[in-house]
């Protein structure tokens, strides 16, 4: 078993993510425009990625208003340089910014003090101190600003519990995998502070109010189209290697999922019928008094 520190290569991470924000365009424009209001003129995306919701904001908010989203990776600014052009969004109002966000949250109120929507979707988890961050977000905030927090949930499910191919529960196992996999990385971030609570009381303890926590569903229609069935088996993919390559896979359970991933094996899933899509996301939000 590999108990190595888990490193994550972001620079590889880069295509991927964009790819999965283009899959999710509809669901951050519903939420930008549920963040927006026609008063606001700034807004920062924490960990932007392929900058789905930067680009979301940047389409939702006032015409004047400004964009910034940060990330630490330049691949992955990269990356969304050329998806915020590919949307034809207005990029004179977005304004990418690289910065570790462990050690560089002091460059950020120069650039987004005084905010009035700070985002960030699954990024504090990386972070070695999720509370200070939280409090160091919280207080880039306008009056009456909103730090949203996009973490948690419940994770994709896909499959039947029994496939045909391997120990039934298949599925639940690659969660558990990941679950460790992830106990593990949260273990390996240098200097990393234990959060035994949850996020709405983490948005409380950094002094914001009216705390709320609101969870979207994601269903594909079945029988799945090409399109959502490819993104399902790519997902799949990359979960199962990642999982592998850390040690945290049984290898029978590695052996099922190679034949069930493999367009020249008779088990393909992408022959079955009922493949579905189905999970959950969580938008933590809380307010700064308004003055």
């Amino acid at each position: 078993m590999n108990h190595q520190t888990i490193v994550i290569n972001w620079a590889e991470e880069a295509d991927r993510l964009c790819a999965a924000v283009a899959d999710d365009a509809a669901w951050y424009a519903s939420v930008a425009r549920e963040l927006a209001r026609p008063s606001d003129r700034l807004a920062v995306d924490i960990g932007c990625g392929g900058a789905g919701m930067a680009v979301a904001l940047g389409a939702a908010l006032p015409p004047a208003a400004f964009v910034v989203g940060v990330d630490v990776d330049g691949n992955v600014l990269d990356a969304a340089r050329r998806r915020i052009t590919e949307t034809g969004v207005d990029d004179g109002h977005i304004r990418l910014l690289r910065a570790d966000l462990d050690t560089d949250l002091n460059v950020l109120p120069a650039v987004a003090h005084g905010a009035d929507i700070v985002w960030a979707s699954s990024s504090i988890h990386h972070l070695a101190d999720q509370q200070a961050a939280i409090d160091a977000l919280a207080a880039l905030l306008a009056p009456g600003g909103r730090l949203a927090l996009a973490e948690g949930g419940l994770s994709a499910r896909h499959l039947p519990w029994d496939v045909g191919v391997g120990e039934p529960g298949l599925e639940v196992r690659l969660e558990a995998a990941e679950d460790r996999w992830f106990t593990r990385m949260r273990a390996g971030v240098p200097g990393s502070v234990p959060m035994p609570y949850g996020w709405p009381t983490a948005l409380r303890r950094a002094g914001l109010v009216d705390v709320a926590t609101r969870t979207f569903t994601f269903e594909r229609p079945l029988p799945l189209s090409d399109q959502d069935l490819g993104s399902v088996l790519q997902s799949l993919r990359h979960r199962v290697d990642r999982a592998h390559a850390d040690g945290e896979l049984r290898p029978p359970d590695k052996a099922a999922w190679d034949r069930l991933l493999d367009p020249g094996d008779d088990a393909w899933l992408g022959r079955r019928d009922d493949v579905y899509s189905l999970s959950a996301r969580s938008v933590h939000l809380g307010h700064r008094a308004a003055a």
